[in-house]
């Protein structure tokens, strides 16, 4: 049942379920065994495993009571640090239209856009869709081919007591150690090595965003091929040249695995040329609950271009875009008078009525696509996981565990979108946006939305 998907699964899959999913062993891929038929060690007694009881109530199917989330909400939607610009939605997870509304039009949605563009790659490209990372070969010239990997990394991970990664990455070392082995069967030890990162067309930079964005580290140049989303070696900021930095990585790697490589790596195409090894990115599934989760700015262009490929034909900024709309149409979902610019949230220039954010989530939410769970999944539980770890704690203290949210934070931006189970049982969506918070309260203005949305946890909202 939901209502228990989104309160124990925020709990405990977070600490089982993912790193059943990423140790790469036979038993991970066969289900791990039930605890009840495992033996104790020698000399130890425990207690007989018993069914825990369900986490929340059974959610009740009579809806929403509109006058309880107005009541519940009233005493922050009143408060003067949300400023003169704030819209609210709140709505059953099935079923009737919104139970409440306040304000009109559209608003800046700051990163709760996350939501709109993660659902439009999970429904224009599956939940078990890959993006492949290829090495072509035509005489003594390599080409390293970006797939647009959003996670692609210089080496696997190494993991000296720290926790396993989500989701396990593809990485250049490995794909030049299998790149290395299939040339020197063919007696090839020196090549030429070209990047290929045609892909994706267009501006690498949004035009919309503020200048610094890439100097200060907040987002890359977006690209189909990089590693570590583009980022410099050591300290802040990006590389200028994502696609060149990933083929001075891997002519290293395959140095190092034997192969010669002459010269520096330039651009081009070896178009036809056979596939001698590939690596494949973690599922897109599990790219959506990561971008998610920690409000991944680069992961979330790089989907929009795959919107736009998958779509349109065509891995631009203005392709994915078009691709966003029109998927969402096809699913339900019109954007109407809302518009974005970009698939991270960081252009200032985007608007959404607050029902977008709610009709994505009751669609992502919905018994009817499954393979949309992701978006569900991937929110953060409040004082739990990812962006909401540490947030919600000044509220009503139901709240935490009981509401999953994507947040949204520009300056004079404070959004959230998501779901909260209320004490009843009740699943309820929701988005709260205010985008004219005065600069110096904005953490003032993040407190008390966060307070709003943990009322709804701790509502008896149920009609």
């Amino acid at each position: 049942m939901l209502v228990l998907a989104l309160v124990a699964g925020g709990l405990a899959a977070w600490h089982y379920d993912v790193l059943d999913r990423f140790r790469g062993t036979d038993d991970a891929v066969a289900g791990p065994a039930d605890p009840a038929t495992v033996a104790p060690p020698t000399g130890v007694e425990v207690p007989e495993v018993g069914a825990p009881a369900p986490v929340a109530a059974r959610s009740p199917r009579g809806g929403v009571d509109a006058a309880a989330v107005e009541a519940a909400l009233a005493p922050y939607l009143r408060d003067r640090d949300l400023g003169r610009h704030l819209l609210v939605e709140v709505a059953p997870l099935t079923g009737a239209r919104a139970a409440f509304t306040s304000g009109r039009g559209t608003a800046m949605p700051a990163s709760t856009t996350k939501v709109v563009t993660t659902t439009a790659a999970l429904l224009a490209l599956g939940p078990d869709h890959v993006f492949t990372t290829e090495v072509r070969a035509s005489g003594n010239r390599v080409a390293l081919v970006g797939g647009g990997d959003p996670y692609l990394e210089r080496g696997p991970a190494e993991l000296d007591g720290s926790p396993w990664p989500y989701p396990v990455r593809a990485d250049l070392e490995t794909l030049a150690q299998a790149t290395a082995e299939a040339l020197r069967a063919e007696g090839r030890r020196r090549v030429r090595l070209v990047v290929d990162d045609s892909a994706f067309t267009g501006p690498a930079e949004n035009p919309t965003w503020e200048d610094g964005y890439v100097s200060s580290g907040e987002a890359a140049p977006t690209s189909a091929l990089w590693v570590d989303q583009g980022r410099v070696r050591s300290g802040l900021g990006r590389v200028a040249d994502p696609a060149l930095e990933a083929g001075t990585s891997f002519a290293q790697a395959l140095a190092a695995a034997g192969v010669t490589v002459v010269g520096a790596p330039t651009r081009g195409v070896l178009a036809g040329a056979p596939v001698v090894a590939s690596i494949d990115s973690p599922p897109l599934r599990q790219i959506v609950e990561r971008a998610l989760e920690v409000s991944d700015n680069d992961a979330s262009e790089v989907l929009l271009r795959h919107v736009g490929v998958a779509v349109g034909g065509e891995g631009s900024i203005e392709a994915g875009r078009a691709g966003v709309r029109t998927v969402l149409r096809r699913a339900g979902v019109d954007l109407g008078a809302s518009e974005l610019y970009d698939g991270s949230g960081l252009s200032r220039q985007n608007r959404l009525d607050p029902s977008v954010l709610v009709d994505v989530l009751r669609l992502a939410a919905s018994d009817d696509h499954p393979g949309l769970r992701p978006v569900v999944t991937g929110l953060p539980v409040a004082g739990f996981t990812g962006s909401l770890t540490d947030r919600m704690t000044e509220g009503p203290s139901a709240g935490l565990g009981r509401v999953r949210a994507k947040t949204g934070t520009l300056s004079s931006v404070s959004s959230l979108a998501g779901l909260a189970t209320d004490v009843d049982g009740t699943v309820l969506v929701f988005a709260l946006m205010a985008d004219r918070v005065s600069l110096e309260k904005g953490l003032d203005a993040r407190v008390v939305m966060d307070a709003a949305a943990a009322a709804l946890g701790a509502c008896a909202c149920a009609s």
